[in-house]
């Protein structure tokens, strides 16, 4: 596998705010539902957890809230690794608003959204942080891309 496939997800009614469309703590859902998507594409799945004790928590996130999305909308989410080693993975998620429940952003299409994250390879017995069985590592390594223009940028300054 050298691309994890995209996420889709279809915008419900209860996730629409008063202005009339996806309320902020939705889009953070939905980004959670592609990282779930990623876990098990990767072998991180619900076995491993049980097995292994072991599972992604996510320490830091930044979303970019850049389009307003409508009801109904169907949403695709394109997830991308940037790097994975020791306890540590760095991804980002771009999500686009599908024309069908089933079809692809186009190369043009805008993005409405974007998150990138830092996860660490928890051992929730332990409590604490280790590092990735060499299992998961392989899976990760082909998925590694270039970080998107946007990645690592923090939040303007209003002076």
């Amino acid at each position: 596998m050298t691309s994890l496939p995209l996420f889709r997800e279809t915008v419900r009614p209860e996730w629409i705010d008063y202005n009339g469309h996806l309320s902020e703590a939705f889009y953070v859902l939905v980004f959670g539902h592609a990282t779930d998507a990623m876990m098990d594409a990767t072998g991180m799945d619900a076995m491993y957890r049980a097995d292994s004790g072991c599972s992604l928590y996510t320490v830091e996130s930044h979303i970019r809230y850049l389009r307003d999305v409508p009801e109904g909308a169907h949403l695709g989410v394109r997830t991308r690794i940037l790097g994975a080693g020791g306890k540590k993975a760095r991804f980002t998620h771009e999500m686009y608003v599908l024309d069908a429940a089933n079809s692809t952003p186009d190369a043009d299409a805008a993005v409405v959204a974007t998150s990138e994250l830092l996860a660490l390879h928890v051992d929730q017995k332990a409590g604490r942080a280790t590092p990735f069985p060499e299992g998961v590592l392989d899976r990760l390594a082909p998925l590694v891309e270039t970080a998107p223009m946007w990645a690592g940028l923090s939040i303007t300054r209003v002076v």
